[in-house]
């Protein structure tokens, strides 16, 4: 399985399966077979991620940036990519060909004042490269291009009237002409920059990378803004703007959910007052 490219949902599902295996009794594992269980399992895993956008597995990415951002412009981004999409995009000194992947150094590369590397996963495998995956956190979105892995981007996060508006430009790779080596890249694999945001998004720039139409939102409200890997080489610039709603979804379920509780609060009392209230006019 390492050789597969899994949507988030497809890795959410499959810990949700590791969890529900170690819950249940030893007993209930040796009866119906932990191995034949876990086939189960994984066949529910592949029904649902097989509904989800791009196919089975969703879209390859090359090179791909995963953020999920607050209100307040903290963030976490995850970065899947391939060793020599970090070399010859963002000018990483690592071996795109070696056999052996330096997590540390990639560790190394990404820490910095405003980059807090929180994991850098073990390499798998396709087509014959090399790819990891690397989970950054940082306090300041907007601060984020003073790291060097990111400085090809510039950070806003505004507020305009009741909305607040993330904008992010990509500018140049750190591509030189003339240094690729032959790593099997045809030119049409695709980089992505995937936002995960906070609170219902009302207006963005995404566009299809085939159609050229309008994306729509995904579910978990997910915008992404997709680019060959021969225009990302060449620098050809990727323009990102979402206008949002100033209030998060988690802070209107909560309002909702108070307030729904409130009512069922009043409509309780109101019963017990008119219970008490009978029961006063028997006596």
């Amino acid at each position: 399985m390492r050789n597969w490219t899994w949507t988030d949902e497809a890795s959410r599902n499959a810990e949700k399966i590791q969890y529900i295996i170690g819950r249940m009794s030893r007993r209930a594992r040796s009866r119906c077979g932990h191995a034949a269980l876990q086939a189960v399992l994984l066949l529910a895993l592949l029904a649902g991620a097989s509904c989800a956008p791009g196919g089975l597995f969703g879209k390859r990415y090359e090179y791909e940036e995963d953020l999920t951002i607050d209100l307040d412009g903290s963030a976490m981004l995850t970065i899947n990519a391939s060793i020599p999409a970090l070399v010859a995009l963002r000018g990483l000194d690592l071996n795109p060909t070696a056999s052996r992947v330096d997590r540390e150094r990639i560790r190394a590369l990404y820490q910095s004042p405003v980059a807090d590397v929180r994991r850098v996963s073990r390499p798998w495998r396709r087509n014959g490269r090399s790819y990891v995956q690397i989970r950054i956190a940082t306090p300041d979105i907007r601060r984020l291009s003073e790291a060097a892995p990111f400085s090809w981007s510039r950070y806003e996060l505004t507020r305009k009237d009741d909305d607040a508006v993330y904008r992010q430009t990509v500018l140049g790779s750190a591509f030189k002409p003339g240094t690729l080596k032959n790593v099997g890249w045809s030119g049409s694999e695709i980089v992505a920059f995937r936002l995960h945001l906070p609170s219902r998004i009302l207006e963005h720039n995404s566009r299809d990378i085939d159609t050229d139409e309008p994306t729509s939102v995904q579910r978990g409200n997910i915008v992404a803004w997709e680019q060959h890997l021969s225009d990302r080489l060449d620098g050809k610039p990727v323009a990102i703007a979402v206008r949002m709603s100033s209030q998060s979804i988690l802070h209107r379920t909560l309002w909702l959910f108070g307030g729904a509780f409130a009512a069922a609060v009043l409509v309780l009392a109101g019963l017990v007052w008119w219970a008490v209230r009978r029961g006063a006019r028997a006596a």
